[in-house]
């Protein structure tokens, strides 16, 4: 007897695993493995979803048009160069099965987020990770890594897991030096966070050429993770190829209600941004008072290093038993680190003085 048979190279894909929430036998948990907002989710777009309930027997307005003007008047940008989708994730999905497979190649930095490598091993192309540089992107290699084959390019930035970020200034040189008909992605989930004056999110990049477009999402400093909406701003002709190729209601009523409301809550973003600029730099050094490497981030997390894959997972283990659920990176081929989300003050308290208590019990090792 035979069975059905997906493509062989679908079977080399690792699923995704997302970060953890509860853990057995523990009432209550701290949760900092998502990255998700300090602050939960906005008053008013707390409202918003509790009255789409009324509306949920309807299709969602197709376009998202009301979600775009709201994102358009937001950032300055033409709604009509705007495509909204149910999470980012959606739409790094459409943008591999649209440019990338067979016999067309990805590029990607070696610790880049891990659904580039999924969505375009899924589409078919071959996904190349190129070695970073102290895990930054490496310009210079990454262009390297290009090839006649080469049609789509991914950089998160800041990146996740590492909050690594390339200045404005390097990433225009990144697409300076690309082939015109390679399609550079410029992943900013975490752009309302960066603080520094040489970063740009890539709307420069996306209004000075036809093939850089920039990606977006609701799920960080927004606090609507669960509602899964992103979205992206592009050329003209890149916004018409997703229109043709995305789900027709990519992104339900309640969705656009809750994102909508979230761009018009009064000083959210500014308390999001203002509180992560506090207290992930009181994480950093926290974890550093206790001996542990952090790695320079510009996202709402750090990147603690633990020098070994088996402190690491012990360091797991300790908080684990004591309700703090932090995100292992070994899939992300850095299985010696944990990546830590900023969270509430008393959070980022607890997990420091976990860490601290942790190693402090091993100083004999």
């Amino acid at each position: 007897m035979t069975t059905p048979r997906p493509r062989p190279e679908v079977l080399t894909i690792s699923p995704y695993i997302g970060g953890e929430s509860e853990l057995p036998g523990i009432n209550r948990t701290v949760k900092l493995s998502s990255n998700e907002g300090a602050f939960g989710v906005p008053p008013g777009a707390q409202a918003a979803i509790r009255r789409a309930a009324d509306d949920a027997f309807r299709y969602p307005d197709g376009g998202a048009d009301a979600l775009r003007e709201a994102i358009g008047r937001r950032w300055g940008l033409d709604p009509a160069r705007i495509v909204c989708g149910a999470g980012s994730d959606d739409l790094i999905y459409q943008f591999c099965l649209a440019y990338g497979g067979p016999g067309r190649d990805i590029v990607m930095s070696a610790h880049g987020f891990a659904i580039y490598f999924i969505a375009g091993t899924y589409a078919g192309s071959r996904v190349i990770k190129v070695p970073e540089r102290n895990l930054t992107a490496d310009v210079d290699a990454m262009l390297a890594a290009v090839s006649p084959a080469t049609r789509l390019m991914f950089l998160a930035n800041p990146n996740n897991p590492t909050g690594s970020m390339v200045p404005h200034e390097e990433v225009a040189r990144l697409r300076a030096h690309l082939p015109p008909e390679v399609l550079l992605v410029l992943d900013s989930a975490y752009a309302e966070y960066v603080t520094r004056a040489d970063y740009d999110p890539g709307v420069r990049l996306v209004d000075a050429t036809d093939n850089t477009v920039m990606t977006r999402t609701f799920s960080k400093v927004f606090g609507l993770g669960g509602m899964r909406i992103g979205w992206c701003y592009g050329p003209p002709d890149v916004i018409d190829v997703l229109n043709r190729t995305r789900g027709p209601f990519n992104v339900s009523v309640a969705a656009q209600a809750a994102a909508i409301a979230a761009l018009a809550e009064p000083g959210w973003v500014e308390k999001g941004r203002d509180h992560n600029t506090a207290w992930r730099p009181k994480l950093a050094e926290g974890l550093a008072a206790a001996g542990i490497k952090v790695w320079p981030s510009e996202g709402n997390f750090v990147l603690a290093d633990f020098g070994t894959p088996a402190k690491a997972e012990a360091a797991d283990a300790w908080l684990r038993q004591r309700g703090i659920i932090v995100r292992r990176v070994g899939g992300y081929g850095l299985p010696h680190c944990l990546r830590i989300t900023v969270g509430l003050a008393e959070e980022v308290q607890a997990v420091v003085e976990g860490l601290a208590a942790f190693l402090a019990g091993r100083q004999g090792d």
